[in-house]
């Protein structure tokens, strides 16, 4: 029986979107063996565009990545299309892949973001990333101006409902499945300061017509006119590997994520997380640097640990 062959890199990064790719693209140019584990699955694929990013506002997701993958290969950094389904720790690390090959790496960095799961309402899944939206920063701007609709998830998305009355003045927040009595006084108040309709009702479905959204259907048959509506899909962290590992997780109010130190150090020494593994706000500039500072740091904690293993 021949013996499997296990590859080993100085790190491996786990995910390839902004904040992997960034921390590879570092990694990369300080001539560390790197690979990448990308299972191909975009947090904004849905959307056609991403803003607020400088020199990037406006480019697509996919285009986005492209370039980043083309730059990481210029450095000797390797890409495979897969997913890390397990990793375990004896000094090193082993991750394990899908497809069942194993590599051993030095130092990880987690980048595996998070999936968001929509209101189970008919049409908001379908119409995601173009009339229906969850971030005003990502694409109010786009659409400012229209007849906005904000569908509740919880009481915490009065703070949204507020936020994207700074995009149109046309705002009707549909309470969904929240009572009115679970908003307090201050969120009344500064939910009329801002001119936003509150609608209590169960939102039945989303009205399509000629492929754009033209309206809400309340569940007693009211039919509401908007053009958009904006809406916090509930955040699952991917963050299984770190789980496997036992880091130190925190609880807030978008989900459980790591305890990690400002370079995005977890509590497992040599794993770092970066992106939205390590929060729920972390835009893809936010990402990008993110990974940016934790493959600097890995860099500089090997080139150390090397130094001071030496007679």
């Amino acid at each position: 029986m021949t013996e499997k062959h296990t590859e080993s890199y100085e790190v491996v990064v786990v995910g390839g979107g902004a904040a992997g790719l960034s921390a590879a693209l570092v990694l990369g140019r300080a001539r560390r063996r790197t690979l990448v584990v990308d299972a191909g699955e975009p947090r904004n694929a849905p959307a056609a565009h991403m803003q607020g990013y400088l020199s990037r506002d406006g480019m697509s997701p996919a285009e986005f990545l492209a370039v980043g993958r083309e730059e990481i290969a210029r450095y000797g950094v390797e890409l495979v299309r897969d997913r890390a389904v397990d990793v375990t720790r004896d000094g090193d690390f082993t991750v394990v892949l899908a497809s069942g090959r194993s590599v051993r790496a030095r130092r990880l960095v987690v980048a595996t973001g998070l999936r968001d799961e929509l209101p189970d309402v008919p049409g908001v899944a379908e119409r995601f990333g173009d009339d229906v939206l969850h971030c005003p920063y990502c694409h109010g701007w786009e659409v400012r101006d229209q007849a906005f609709g904000v569908l509740a998830t919880s009481p915490l998305s009065v703070h949204q409902a507020l936020m994207v009355s700074q995009w149109s003045k046309d705002v009707t927040f549909f309470l969904h499945e929240v009572a009115e009595s679970d908003l307090s006084d201050d969120d009344l108040r500064r939910l009329a300061a801002a001119g936003v309709k509150v609608v209590p009702g169960a939102v039945a479905e989303l009205v399509i017509e000629d492929d754009r959204l033209t309206g809400v259907l309340l569940a007693d048959g009211t039919v509401h006119a908007r053009e958009v509506v904006f809406t916090a899909p509930r955040a699952v962290p991917q963050t299984g590997l770190l789980e496997k590992l036992g880091a130190e997780f925190q609880e807030t109010p978008f989900g459980s994520y790591p305890v990690v130190d400002p370079t995005g150090l977890t509590s497992v020494p040599g794993v770092w997380a970066a992106g939205n593994a390590m929060g729920f706000a972390e835009q893809v500039v936010n990402a990008a640097s993110g990974g940016y500072r934790a493959g600097a740091f890995i860099n500089g904690e090997l080139l150390f640990a090397d130094l001071d293993a030496t007679p």
